[in-house]
């Protein structure tokens, strides 16, 4: 070959190589979890047929994890060569961390344990185009941005819980379940077995519990809040067998996930009594729970009650080589072993105060002898009520309240709040999402928690272990709508519990999130897709106004005032709309060929108090801030079934005082309000109110009613310039309601002056 020829062939070479490390851009990498540290470099990685892979057994179980997803992803087989490569680095602190480093010709994955080179696994996955999560990649090599990753958790319990008590879900779907925690590095799955709805574990020295206790004649139509309330007639039930749970347990190991079991004690026993009558104060026979709340027949604390439960601890403690057993510990009315000859003399044999020291006297045996089996008990936080077992881990649901004070008692702590933690509550203001408990838990809220309380000092704060996401599944009976309640907040969650609150960003979590849902789409995950909706806010400056926002970014509102659907031709928003009278917005967002999302549609009530001066001689609980005092006259209801959006105040367990100054004499011929009245959440209607005009005084008395939205209406036809309200909390929550012998929350909704 001539040397000129030769000299084009190197030129040409030499371009091709070039074009190939410019070939992908630098983009910055979008995994979820966001990592602690990462760079972006120039090139590329190829993943092809000669790419090989090599690791000792230090690594076996993330190595094959790796290995079975790039071949079962793919056509591409992995060689014996080095071309990733595992290696253990004992300099890297933390068990969980990890060092990935992506160069031109190799992969570089350091970690201390096989733990964490599985973490690492996951962030490069999330590297890989996502058709390998569907087995559908066709190409002949992937490419690889170079990066480098330094990564760790910022808390070692990082969970998700599954209520299988209410609804019952399949293994390979548990196992798809799990799959989902460990691709965002979550280490729990905390399983709800028993409940008053349905027993769901083997246990093979109690038949009685597969064959009766696992089976509800009939399960509640619509929400528990309906009247009257319907039932569908038809027989619900099942249970995992004990090898199934070895393999869930199995598969769950496979991916680094503990299964943590619940098995309730000593209330939300009644599918336990059920089958063995023996085991309640009463002796009688009862049925399985056909509804969901809280029930009276509660485990009695008897020598027979306490062999039953050993011997179903032993079962289980054998099935699960977790540390931990969870054994609830909430809701369990008294009235049973108030009323009960043998828990009176056990109280006063035992030198105990009440009923509350006798759960905890419950509770303390039962971790006693749990710890004889070397393992350590969870409860959820009723369990500090008359006293905290010795070494018992607390999970504070109710609030932060319970997880301040476990952990000032040194005593280690999850955290689980209803109002950041509660998937089961609604994420959308939508009216056509599907029926949930209530509340409002929208994406943004979860990835605002903190679980460390601002309450802790440091010394305190280290007791916090982490937190998990809950899905109770009353209202949720498919898989389906079970994956729409968990994603996207699951990923929400994981960011919470694995990264750095410093690197945590919701603007670019939401651009990240976008991109994961292809992710989502390819493994079949059906998740509520909110990004594309419109949130409004009343602005009220020296001129009322309402500002439209959303969460993603290169996109266009469009927006109509005359009650019409926006349209690609409807006016484009690009300021604050002046508000001069009551008017219906409807907004939706588009791109340059079609709407994305759903309508938003928001009626704007211009009444006289809105945009005066309110205030209020309490501040609503940080949970439910809504928004603020002004909230309550910016002319915007609430929604008509979650009480923790925007508008709703919630005030738990304190009487309240509101003052609207409507800034001169005005003619007030009519003032509305309404008040959540959701007792299944503890929310209840005050008893009664005061209204205050110019010093006249009007007392309104509240019927105790079931509805869950209780409105009132007062005509005075009077002038006056300022509005006195007195709201008297409804007090303690009677026995035999969900949260008995616990302060009610009060929530309230706009005040209308007309």
């Amino acid at each position: 070959m001539p040397f000129k020829k030769i000299a084009v062939c190197i030129v040409f070479i030499s371009f091709l190589f070039n074009c190939q490390n410019t070939e992908t851009p630098n983009i910055k990498p979008q995994i979820i979890p966001i990592p602690s540290e990462q760079t972006i470099n120039k090139g590329h990685f190829v993943l092809d047929n000669s790419t090989g892979i090599k690791y000792t057994d230090d690594f076996k179980i993330s190595a094959e994890f790796l290995k079975s997803y790039i071949e079962n992803g793919s056509s591409i087989k992995l060689q014996d060569n080095n071309s990733i490569s595992f290696i253990k680095d004992d300099s890297i602190e933390n068990p969980e961390g990890y060092l990935l480093e992506i160069l031109p010709k190799s992969i570089v994955i350091k970690a201390k344990t096989d733990q964490g080179a599985f973490y690492a696994i996951q962030s490069l996955r999330q590297l890989l185009p996502t058709e390998f999560e569907n087995k559908t990649f066709s190409e002949a090599k992937a490419l690889i941005s170079c990066a480098a990753i330094k990564d760790e958790p910022q808390f070692e319990h990082r969970g998700m819980h599954l209520d299988v008590s209410r609804h019952m879900f399949s293994v390979e779907f548990i196992k798809k379940y799990i799959d989902a925690l460990a691709m965002l590095k979550m280490n729990t799955f905390h399983w709800h077995l028993t409940d008053d709805q349905g027993w769901r574990i083997e246990i093979k020295k109690y038949p009685k519990l597969q064959e009766i206790a696992a089976y509800r004649n009939e399960t509640l139509i619509g929400h528990y809040s309906d009247q009257p309330q319907q039932f569908d007639g038809k027989t619900y039930g099942g249970f995992y067998t004990q090898e199934e749970v070895k393999e869930v347990v199995a598969y769950a190991k496979s991916r680094f996930v503990t299964v943590i079991p619940e098995i309730e004690l000593p209330g939300h026993a009644q599918a336990a009594i059920a089958a063995y009558p023996e085991l309640g104060c009463t002796g009688k026979q009862i049925d399985v729970a056909t509804t969901w709340g809280v029930f009276e027949d509660i485990f009695c604390p008897k020598e027979e009650t306490f062999t039953f439960l050993e011997n179903v601890l032993d079962e289980v403690a054998t099935l699960f080589p977790s540390t931990y057993i969870h054994i609830g510990g909430d809701e369990a009315p008294k009235a049973r072993w108030k009323n009960c000859e043998y828990c009176q003399k056990l109280i006063k044999n035992e030198g105990l105060k009440d009923e509350h020291e006798l759960q905890s006297y419950f509770i303390a045996r039962i971790e006693k002898y749990l710890n004889s089996k070397g393992k350590q008990i969870i409860g959820w936080d009723e369990i500090l009520e008359g006293g905290l077992a010795p070494n018992a881990t607390v999970m504070s649901w109710r609030g932060i309240e319970g997880a301040v004070e476990a952990a000032k008692q040194h005593h280690n702590v999850i955290m689980t709040p209803t109002s950041h933690c509660y998937f089961d509550y609604y994420q959308s203001e939508n009216d056509n999402e599907p029926l949930a408990i209530g509340g409002f838990l929208p994406l943004e809220k979860v990835y605002g928690f903190n679980p460390i309380p601002e309450e802790l000092n440091d010394d305190e704060a280290q007791y916090i272990l982490g937190a998990q996401g809950n899905i109770w599944t009353e209202y949720i009976n498919t898989e389906s709508q079970l994956e729409y309640m968990a994603f996207p907040r699951m990923l929400a969650m994981s960011e919470v519990v694995w990264s750095k609150p410093e690197n945590k960003n919701y603007p670019d979590f939401v651009k990240r999130v976008e991109n994961f849902h292809k992710r989502l789409d390819a493994l079949d995950i059906n998740y509520a897709n909110h990004l594309y909706e419109i949130e409004g806010e009343l602005l009220s400056n020296d001129n009322l106004s309402y500002q439209l926002k959303t969460l993603t970014d290169g996109k266009t509102i469009r927006y109509t005032l005359d009650s019409s659907e926006p349209t690609l031709q409807s006016e484009i928003y690009n300021q604050p709309i002046p508000i001069t009278k009551s008017v219906t917005i409807k907004a939706s967002l588009f791109n340059n060929e079609k709407q994305l999302g759903k309508v938003f549609t928001q009626n704007i009530n211009h009444h006289k108090a809105v945009g005066k001066k309110i205030t209020i001689n309490k501040a609503p609980h940080k949970s439910y801030l809504g928004s603020g005092a002004e909230g309550l006259i910016n002319g915007v209801s609430g929604s008509d079934s979650r009480y923790g959006d925007k508008e709703w105040l919630g005030f738990w367990g304190e009487d309240i005082e509101i003052i609207i100054d409507l800034g001169e004499e005005t003619e007030i011929n009519s003032i509305e309000t309404r008040f959540y009245n959701g007792q299944g959440q503890w929310i209840y209607a005050p008893n009664e109110i005061e209204i205050e005009i110019e010093n006249e005084v009007e007392k309104m008395q509240i019927p105790n009613a079931t509805e869950k939205l209780i409105s009132i209406k007062f005509e005075p036809n009077v002038s006056g310039r300022y509005i006195t309200f007195k709201i008297p909390n409804h007090g303690i929550i009677p026995e035999g309601k969900q949260g008995a012998g616990n302060k009610a929350w009060t929530f309230i909704d706009e005040i209308i002056v007309n």
